[in-house]
């Protein structure tokens, strides 16, 4: 997700840490059989959200761009989760 807001940066910085740490940690965990994964959200109904949107008319403007139309916790919907092993964090 890329932002142009103020502290956007960081907060990319600290997404692409996230999908990084994951990758790594599944490949060191997977002799052990251990399985690593991180679940990445878009925008969801938070306080951050809210702190983000700044005002109740521009969260119900970024959530006209969500085909279900509604950025609840519970929208997850048309996700493929590439079960291979490991073989694409390598």
């Amino acid at each position: 997700m890329v932002t142009k807001e103020p502290p956007a940066s960081v907060y990319a910085a600290s997404k692409h840490a996230v999908e990084g740490m994951t990758k790594s940690a599944a490949l060191e965990a997977a002799r052990f059989g251990v399985r690593v994964n991180a679940v990445a959200p878009d925008p969801t109904d938070t306080g951050m959200l809210n702190r983000f949107t700044g005002t109740p008319q521009r969260k119900a403007a970024l959530a006209t761009g969500v085909p279900l139309g509604r950025v609840r916790p519970h929208f997850v919907t048309g996700q493929v989760l590439t079960a291979d092993g490991g073989k694409t964090a390598g």
